[in-house]
């Protein structure tokens, strides 16, 4: 799986099999790490400045001083240099490498990075969700790689055949597993508004600014989970899932409308905007 795949480490190039991490590592140890994931199309970059300015703002939040425009250098290098037309760079910037496990980290530690590039076939699928609490640490607003909480929840969504989930906190919906997420309430379209709760998606940001441009009702807001009951149409937006909507909520026998207007609205609406 990961045979020829280009990658990067600490300002080396190589491939991803011979890239090795140290067991000091404060993301392997605890999780001490920030990332993105860049999507491309048709080798064009889709809203890189935006990944990076979001990287940058990730970096600033946990205090990791990063060397910005070395980490570009690097997502570029990687970009320009593989002949895959469709994929992603997944990116990783940790605090650094210890000389012993500790909690405390010396001031003068340097960051470590690390990233490759992966081919895909973008295809925003229709999905099947389940609905479970969001059990994430507070600050879903910084990209981290702290994710346990979404990856128990995911798992235990995909053993009942699951592809994503639909997270809520104190029964107020958050987002996906991986993504963020809209429906239709009453002919109109709703998402969560951004907290330190939920991840500022760029594929959300692209969205909702092609809605606004093209008057479609909109708004932003704190939902009960008891709604989606009552939605006509779910999807989530995401990097890598672009525009997906929902088939089936596990549990609920709400019948999701997967030709709704406003969603393939937004389908179009989204793919216009990054492939311009």
């Amino acid at each position: 799986m990961t045979k020829n795949i280009k990658a990067v480490y600490q300002g080396s190039f190589d491939y991803l099999d011979n890239i090795k991490v140290s067991p000091l590592s404060r993301a392997f140890l605890f999780s001490d790490s920030i990332y993105e994931v860049i999507p491309f199309q048709n080798k064009k970059f889709i809203c890189a400045e935006e990944h990076f300015e979001r990287l940058n703002f990730s970096a600033s939040q946990l205090r990791i001083n990063i060397n910005f425009q070395e980490i570009k250098n690097e997502i570029i290098h990687l970009f320009e240099n593989s002949d895959c037309s469709d994929g992603y760079i997944y990116y990783q910037v940790s605090r650094g490498i210890d000389d012993m496990r500790s909690h405390i980290y010396s001031p003068d530690i340097h960051c470590e990075t690390f990233g490759y590039l992966m081919p895909l076939e973008f295809n925003s699928k229709s999905l099947k969700v389940a609905v479970c609490e969001d059990i994430r640490w507070g600050r879903c607003d910084i990209k981290t790689t702290s994710l346990l909480g979404n990856v128990l929840q995911m798992n235990t969504a995909s053993d009942q055949d699951c592809d994503e989930i639909i997270m809520h906190k104190d029964n107020i919906i958050t987002e996906g597993g991986a993504s963020n997420i809209f429906f239709i309430q009453e002919n109109k379209i709703c998402t969560p508004k951004l907290s330190n709760k939920i991840l500022p998606g760029i594929t959300r940001a692209i969205l909702i600014e092609a809605i606004k441009e093209n008057d479609l009702p909109f708004e932003e807001g704190d939902y009960h989970i008891d709604l989606l009951k009552n939605a006509s149409c779910i999807w989530f937006t995401s990097s890598t899932k672009g525009v997906a909507p929902v088939n089936e909520v596990i549990n609920c026998n709400n019948q999701l409308d997967l030709n709704n207007k406003l969603m393939k609205q937004c389908q179009v609406l989204y793919q216009q905007k990054v492939t311009s």
